[in-house]
């Protein structure tokens, strides 16, 4: 088997590999940064299997309604803001099954939501929550940041 060397470095599109030096490595840094500049942000899904998303009036009823409301932010983000009222179940280490169990009946109707449709974690949550057998699991994907421009009643530490 022979090697052939070349003095032209290319972009592999089989294996997405740099072949060669340079002038490769400068075709892959213009393909990431046309493919950055032209991407759209990511949001959260509009709907969860298992679960219904639901508006902030539909939030605010369920408020009323004594529905309770599990925010999955981080310690430092519930801490600083959150719906008033709501338990914090961070997803990254507070949310688990037995610790929703602790919150809220299989049968009971709850909130989730984070920071908004720009965060993940409420829509992981309410996978979660569905997927361990709660039936009436509410996708609040605007989260605090919809709650808070309908001037609705939020908790911080002023």
């Amino acid at each position: 088997m022979s090697m052939q060397t070349s003095t032209n470095w290319d972009l592999d599109m089989r294996t997405n590999t740099v072949v060669g030096s340079w002038r490769g490595l400068g075709c892959l840094l213009v393909l990431i940064w046309s493919g950055a500049s032209t991407a759209e942000a990511w949001t959260s899904p509009e709907q969860v299997f298992g679960a219904s998303t639901v508006t902030v009036q539909d939030a605010e009823a369920l408020h009323r309604q004594g529905a309770p409301f599990i925010d999955v932010r981080s310690e430092r983000q519930f801490r600083n803001r959150h719906i008033a009222g709501a338990h914090h179940l961070d997803l990254k280490s507070g949310f688990t099954k037995e610790g929703l169990r602790k919150l809220v009946a299989l049968d009971q109707p709850l909130v989730i939501y984070c920071n908004g449709t720009m965060c993940g974690r409420s829509s992981q949550a309410c996978e979660l929550a569905v997927e361990w057998g709660y039936s009436k699991v509410h996708y609040f994907r605007g989260g605090i940041a919809e709650w808070r421009r309908a001037g609705l009643p939020v908790e911080s530490p002023d």
